[in-house]
């Protein structure tokens, strides 16, 4: 008999397994006082890295390796950190460095010492194996591993391996619910005095469509309560958050977001600053690195942070098209399907709209461009991107028809476009951004080249995805300014020499970086020449 049916053995008959140590030893563990510990400035990103020279008395007393996990407490402070060895003068042995994250975390002061300890095993990843195995998981566990990602207990290594066993169709309709009720349970959960709290969401693959903040503006400006929270860049060349920042700041507080809110009706602030279903964004990193982005595990994204957000009515965006993230119908239809089937387990409405995602939507890709994109739609620019425009007015026609203010679309419609023609989105727009902290205005890029088009033709094709590749690998969004701005859309008849899209970087070298890319991809843009 091996030792788990030993055990399930006994606990048929009833009998208890006497513990086999009765009191733990004292085990003294290792301090270092605030002056042997070094600030290494070192930004490892969502990391917690420690560095220990390779003849450390701390590896030695507890026996630890290169990339082992390390236990570091000052008081109440701790946190789980992979240790890097190093040699050579960077560190003495008896002192260990901190990257800037561990750093910030811990903010050792002076005359405070650190623990260091190998961390506790990890339970739930019992879990996690069983799930690789194929079993089905509950709430609970679910909730035991959300709690052990949040607490940063998972390797880089065993993260990839939960976010791999739940992919490709690995969760079932009432894994999923578990799941994202699992990952709101991890961070705050907001109230809000307003019966109805109204919200949107992009399922993304689109460059450029930054409606949000042109959405918000239109609905606050007919009475709705919108406190929009929003995620900044990760693959992306700007996230909503990102483009909000050129115009407001966006890291506001959960009271700041709230006087926000009482004062102007809605805001764009950045979710990160608040702590909504903080394992999300735990997950989310490992699942852009490996590519997974499977229906399971995108419904328990947004609908996690949407619950978490105290929204009651959530109106999501789903592009189709070729180079968007959902390439077809059929896909389509079945994640609208399990969207509201989940947000129904939580009392929240979801409505989603399918919508054409074969190109680019407004010019700008990249957080300044498509900013200046956001505003000359709300200032009524003679010039302002007419599909960023119909696709804000769609959205929020959909939005209204979802809350109920109207059932009538022609009626929604109608109110839709009178706050926008009328300027009282653009004056409810102001009164947000100056409610965050005041209103900003985007600056340009100093480097600027245009792609011109070889032949005369038809616009036939814009990649999407190239698209916004030229724009990261110009700077954006670490460069805010950086991006490029989009002369062309499908349909679209051109003559050779004149501009497609012109590339914008904040240097010289960032610009030859994404030309380059341009040059090895010629079909970003494609022309049926001749036509």
């Amino acid at each position: 008999m091996n030792r788990a049916d030993g055990a399930a053995s006994m606990a048929e008959h009833g009998a208890v397994c006497p513990s086999l140590v009765e009191t733990l030893p004292d085990i003294p563990r290792p301090v270092l006082p605030y002056e042997r510990l070094r600030r290494i400035g070192i930004d490892t990103g969502d990391e917690y890295v420690i560095y220990l020279h390779e003849d450390s008395p701390l590896c030695r007393a507890e026996g630890f390796g290169a990339h082992s996990r390390v236990q570091i407490a000052i008081g109440e402070r701790q946190l789980l950190a992979r240790l890097n060895m190093v040699r050579g003068a960077m560190l003495t042995a008896e002192e260990a460095g901190l990257s800037e994250p561990a750093w910030l975390r811990l903010n050792p002061q002076p005359g405070e010492s650190a623990m260091f300890a190998h961390p506790a095993s990890i339970e739930s990843l019992a879990l996690v194996r069983g799930k690789i195995h194929g079993l089905a998981l509950d709430s609970g566990a679910f909730a035991a591993i959300m709690r052990d990602v949040v607490a940063r207990r998972y390797s880089g290594l065993e993260l990839a391996a939960f976010v791999t066993a739940c992919a490709n169709g690995h969760l079932s309709l009432q894994e999923i619910s578990a799941l994202t009720g699992a990952m709101v349970d991890t961070g705050l959960h907001l109230h809000w005095p307003y019966e109805v709290v109204a919200d949107k969401h992009c399922i993304g693959g689109l460059a450029g469509n930054r409606t949000t903040p042109i959405v918000v503006a239109i609905a606050a400006s007919l009475g709705l309560a919108m406190p929009k929270t929003s995620s900044r860049a990760i693959t992306s060349p700007a996230g909503t958050a990102d483009t909000m920042e050129m115009l407001a700041p966006v890291d506001l507080s959960l009271e700041q977001m709230r006087r926000v809110v009482e004062r102007a009706g809605g805001c764009v602030a950045w979710g990160g600053s608040i702590g909504l279903s903080p394992a999300d964004d735990v997950m989310i990193h490992v699942e852009r690195a490996l590519d997974i982005d499977s229906e399971g595990q995108l419904v328990a994204s947004v609908l996690s942070k949407k619950i978490a957000a105290g929204s009651t009515h959530v109106l999501i965006d789903i592009p189709v098209g070729p180079s968007a993230k959902v390439r077809s119908q059929a896909e389509a239809d079945s994640l609208a399907a399990c969207l509201q089937r989940v947000a129904a387990d939580f009392g929240m409405r979801v409505q989603c709209l399918v919508t054409d995602g074969s190109q680019p939507i407004g010019r700008g890709v990249g957080p300044a461009l498509e900013a200046r994109d956001v505003l000359s739609v709300l200032r009524r620019d003679a010039d302002a991107p007419a599909d960023l425009r119909e696709r804000a007015l769609l959205l929020v026609t959909s939005l209204l028809q979802l809350i109920g203010v109207t059932r009538n679309r022609d009626s929604a419609r109608a109110m839709a476009t009178q706050a926008l023609d009328s300027g009282a989105a653009w004056v409810q727009f102001q009164k947000i951004c100056e409610a965050q902290g005041g209103m900003r205005t985007p600056g340009k890029a100093a480097q600027q080249y245009p792609v011109l088009a070889s032949v005369a033709g038809r616009v036939a094709a814009i990649d999407n995805r190239q698209l916004s590749r030229v724009a990261k690998l110009a700077g954006a969004p670490m460069a805010p300014l950086a991006g490029l701005e989009l002369h062309v859309h499908l349909g679209d008849c051109t003559e050779a020499g004149q501009p497609m899209f012109t590339v914008h970087a904040q240097t010289r070298g960032e610009l030859a970086y994404a030309m380059e890319y341009v040059q090895r991809h010629p079909c970003i843009v494609t022309l049926a020449a001749g036509a």
